[in-house]
């Protein structure tokens, strides 16, 4: 990596599920650029070429293959995350998928029980294994990556809702089990980002472009992949230590009213 820039995170380790996708792919390079280490997680299945070329031939990043709604897994990248590195300081729970939009009377049951695997489940497996590890070192961050969609509802989309909502409820719980061990749990919710995950919904809602999303904005425009990576940078930073159970809105003043 070049062009490293001085700041608060400065050798820490940093674990990132969903690190192929466009805001985990983003927050690596951020953190990374602040001189982190980076231990990036994804499935299997997902194209990870453009991380690996973010970090060719970089000896403080470390690319692992999970799976975030099995436990065998999550606990796996945990494990080697610690043997690499020796710690993890910064827990960027951040894997998720939007899953199938439906009416509820009309939504899978197992697109339902997909999402709650990856969004819910994966979730707290991330945080059942990576709080002992910050609780033995009486220090650590954790982001657990909710949405709007945590805090309001959207017809046509029960499974995000729900799953995004949840994540919401086990940052609040974490954050207390937690806060004796010097260790910080909080949430952000982005609004509408420009990613992949809203152009394929747009898609499937049969829209065109996000231009009309762009314009319910306040702000008058969607938010970039840098606008969340640096949320997050600031949660994981020192400069927020007072924050915890916090939930983070990064939406343009979309919820506002």
């Amino acid at each position: 990596m070049t062009g490293q820039v001085s700041g608060a995170l400065d050798g820490k380790v940093a674990l990132i599920t969903g690190a192929a996708g466009n805001i985990g792919h983003a927050t690596a390079k951020l953190l990374a650029s602040r001189g982190d280490r980076i231990v990036a997680v994804e499935h299997p299945k997902a194209d990870c070429s453009a991380l690996e070329e973010s970090f060719s031939g970089s000896d403080d990043f470390l690319l692992l293959s999970a799976d975030v709604s099995k436990e065998e897994d999550v606990k796996a990248y945990v494990d080697a995350a610690v043997e690499r590195f020796g710690r993890i300081d910064i827990f960027f729970n951040n894997a998720g998928i939007e899953g199938a939009q439906a009416s509820i009377p009309d939504y899978p049951t197992a697109e339902f029980e997909k999402i709650f695997g990856v969004n819910v489940l994966g979730v707290f497996l991330g945080l059942k294994y990576v709080l002992p590890v910050m609780r033995e070192q009486k220090s650590g961050s954790v982001i657990n990556t909710s949405s709007i969609a945590g805090l309001i509802g959207s017809a046509n989309m029960s499974g995000y809702i729900m799953s995004k909502h949840a994540v919401l409820g086990l940052t609040r719980t974490a954050a207390l089990e937690a806060a004796d061990y010097g260790v910080r749990v909080n949430s952000i919710h982005p609004g509408f980002v420009d990613s992949r995950m809203l152009t394929d919904i747009v898609h499937n809602l049969g829209a065109p472009d996000t231009s009309p999303f762009a314009d319910m904005v306040p702000v008058k425009r969607l938010a970039s992949l840098d606008d969340i990576a640096r949320a997050v940078a600031f949660l994981a930073s020192d400069e927020s230590s007072y924050m915890t159970g916090h939930p983070l809105v990064v939406d343009g003043g979309l919820t506002v009213s």
